[in-house]
């Protein structure tokens, strides 16, 4: 049942991050030869069952982050850490956590949704002794 929820999620934030790529391009960075896939989305898109399997907070103040890093066409296993502010620059850790599947590796981390407004966010991707930042501004809304 665990491993049936872990592919449910991963087929659902699959779905999301081809969405967005659909509505705003792709989300990615290149370092080298690794990319880092990111996207982020209201915590209300995912099904009540794959949130639990996922320990994620179904909420419509809650938002997710998704990490994925690539190298070729095999993920790469990493230390993702990263904060998201606020317009007052009032600052949130995300407390990211690692999803591993048969060829997939994903980190997800959730944080507040308040209001509609745009959120700076810093994305740290540790792999051996480098350390990639990604910066990126996103409008997020509730949800319903």
């Amino acid at each position: 049942m665990g491993r049936l929820a872990l592919l449910l999620l991963t087929a659902c934030l699959s779905v999301s991050i081809m969405a967005a790529e659909a509505i705003k391009g792709e989300r990615q960075e290149t370092f080298g030869d690794m990319t880092v896939h990111y996207n982020t989305f209201n915590s209300t898109y995912l099904q009540p069952d794959i949130a639990k399997a996922a320990e994620l907070v179904r909420s419509k103040n809650q938002g997710v982050i998704n990490v994925s890093i690539i190298k070729g066409d095999k993920p790469v296993i990493a230390q993702v850490s990263g904060t998201v502010k606020d317009l007052t620059s009032k600052s949130v850790p995300l407390k990211f956590k690692q999803i591993t599947e048969t060829g997939a590796v994903y980190y997800i981390a959730q944080f507040p949704v308040d209001q509609q407004e745009v959120r700076t966010f810093e994305i740290n991707v540790q792999t051996g002794d480098k350390i990639n930042t990604i910066n990126f501004n996103q409008e997020l809304f509730p949800g319903e």
